[in-house]
């Protein structure tokens, strides 16, 4: 929730216009060792990014200019504000104490707590120090000590035990790491992968300002995939003359001027396949969208937003491509001319994401809580969903274009329908905010009419959920996972759900039965997972810069 970041943002555009203000000292102001503020807005924003809060990472790295900063993310390790953080409150646990005369009384320092360490000044440390040895028993002590460890154990884990240690998990299928087909080569967290629809061709899109076509191996993963992989597609998103329109001054005043931009502006943030799998489309943080084709070759560069692309969409036609930027706006493209066909500004906050309803009109959603469904020639929305009361971070249109699921921060999904102004149901079971949903390929007028259309929603509160759309009501919740989960796909059949999360497990489950079927654990996060088009394999897009393929059959 970007609420939070209020206070941090404030600071990192006070210290840009003073620069007196640009560096932070030691304590007490002595010694050479020192911080800026550019480095602070660093730490903060490859912190949101390796914790998957990708909007509230692109939102605040642009509001605090990280564009114009020379600081080389790579050279950055994964984890680093929170080691600087841990080694801060070590220092600050070791000076509190110390004797006046510089040393230390015991080796046992478990008379404070994180608590103290971060709200307290050394001072009142010490004398807390000094109250807790006078009248402390080693009994005492020993119980602060277990208290401590557990809270440690309970923050590290994020409340919840380790996905290996859950023995719910036995009856699934543990896939071994010599079954798996890894992608190397991405020099930056891997946000987002897709499959063609129409070949064994995955895209894949990342910090190091590239995406990647991989040609995956035909037959079993692993191994033999492995030795017979042929070196990816690189697409290099170079700088672009002249990115944007506009005024000039209004682009300085935002620090997005085209130079500055380009020069550290690397995510690649979103992409999709058009339906025959001969385009791909990706956007970037630069606020450029660019069209490529299967063999790489740049087709089109689509310059007018004004800030980073978070949603990127083709329709189902091919004809046109929808954006929609942190600049509050939505943009239709045409995707043979590159030309702008009409840009919609109804927003008054970043819009987070963008889906078609069909070839000619489409929704929006944003940080201001509204949704808008919107049309291709009309200057006004055709309809304005009010409900929910945080941002709106993901919307589906469901296969036959008829209903539309919205999740928020508000922790609450809702189905829309066209029919109506109010929401038809309001799904308010999770306990922590919504990151995604996703329809099942089911239902009338799908491939699998007789199975029926199911809403999947994925929480930072660690379950996915699976509603009936119908209904309204909960079907499964599932529990596996023990970290927030960023991603869900249904197979093409309808009948499984991938789902990937930030405990770095990706687990298949049995949509009819709420049963787990097969679990993989990787070593780093997950931020997307998808199905290829004959549901045989599954992709995952990994925060240790590498996409993994798996193989599936039930």
């Amino acid at each position: 929730n970007l609420q939070t970041l209020q206070p941090a943002r404030r600071a990192a555009h006070s210290t840009r216009r003073d620069p007196a203000l640009n560096r932070c000292a030691s304590p007490g102001g002595q010694g050479t060792m020192s911080i800026s503020s550019d480095e602070v807005n660093y730490l903060v924003y490859r912190y949101l990014q390796e914790s998957g809060f990708t909007h509230a990472a692109y939102t605040f790295g642009y509001e605090s200019y990280i564009q114009k900063t020379s600081i080389a993310g790579t050279d950055l390790p994964p984890g680093a504000l929170i080691s600087f953080i841990q080694k801060g409150l070590q220092y600050l646990e070791l000076e509190a104490n110390l004797n006046e005369d510089g040393t230390d009384v015991d080796g046992n320092f478990s008379m404070l707590n994180s608590s103290d360490l971060l709200s307290k000044p050394v001072e009142e440390l010490k004398n807390i120090v000094k109250e807790k040895r006078k009248s402390g028993s080693d009994k005492d002590r020993e119980q602060a000590r277990v208290k401590r460890e557990k809270l440690e154990a309970e923050t590290a884990n994020g409340g919840a035990t380790p996905m290996d240690a859950d023995d719910a998990d036995v009856g699934a299928d543990a896939i071994d790491d010599e079954d798996v087909t890894r992608l190397e080569g991405h020099e930056g967290e891997v946000f987002i992968c897709a499959w063609s629809p129409a070949t064994s061709q995955l895209a894949s899109g990342s910090g190091d300002a590239t995406a990647r076509v991989w040609s995956v191996p035909a037959g079993p993963s692993g191994r033999r995939a492995q030795g017979s992989l042929k070196d990816p597609v690189v697409l290099v998103h170079s700088p672009v003359d002249g990115a944007q329109d506009g005024d000039g001054d209004d682009d300085k005043e935002r620090g997005f001027e085209s130079e500055d931009r380009n020069k550290n502006s690397k995510d690649v943030t979103t992409l999709d396949w058009n339906g025959e799998g001969s385009l791909l489309a990706t956007g970037s943080y630069d606020g450029a969208a660019r069209i490529w084709d299967a063999e790489g070759n740049l087709v089109n560069v689509l310059s007018k937003h004004k800030g980073p692309i978070f949603s990127l969409k083709w329709n189902k036609k091919g004809d046109y491509l929808l954006s929609g930027s942190v600049d509050k706006t939505a943009i239709v493209w045409d995707a043979k001319t590159g030309e702008a066909k009409q840009q919609f500004d109804f927003h008054t906050a970043p819009t987070l994401d963008v889906d078609w309803r069909n070839n000619v009109s489409f929704a929006t959603s944003s940080m201001d809580h509204m949704i808008y469904v919107c049309k291709l020639g009309e200057s006004k929305p055709i309809k304005a969903f009010k409900g929910h009361t945080d941002e709106v971070n993901a919307i589906k249109w469901d296969p036959t274009g008829t209903l539309l699921a919205s999740c928020s921060d508000d922790y609450s999904a809702k189905i829309w329908s066209l029919k109506q102004d109010e929401c038809v149901h309001e799904l308010k079971e999770h306990t922590k905010e919504i990151y995604t949903i996703k329809w099942s390929p089911t239902g009338p007028g799908t491939n699998n009419p007789d199975m029926p259309l199911m809403l999947a929603s994925a929480s930072y509160d660690a379950t996915i959920k699976l509603w009936d759309a119908e209904e309204g009501k909960c079907v499964h919740t599932l529990r596996r996972h023990t970290e927030p989960v960023y991603s869900v796909a249904f197979s093409p059949d309808g009948k499984y759900l991938a789902s990937g999360s930030f405990d770095n497990g990706l687990l298949i489950w049995d949509v009819r039965k709420g049963e787990l079927v097969k679990t993989y654990k990787g070593d780093g996060g997950i931020f997307e997972v998808c199905w290829n088009k004959d549901g045989t394999k599954v992709a995952a897009a990994y925060s240790n810069n590498r996409v993994t393929v798996l193989d599936f059959k039930p």
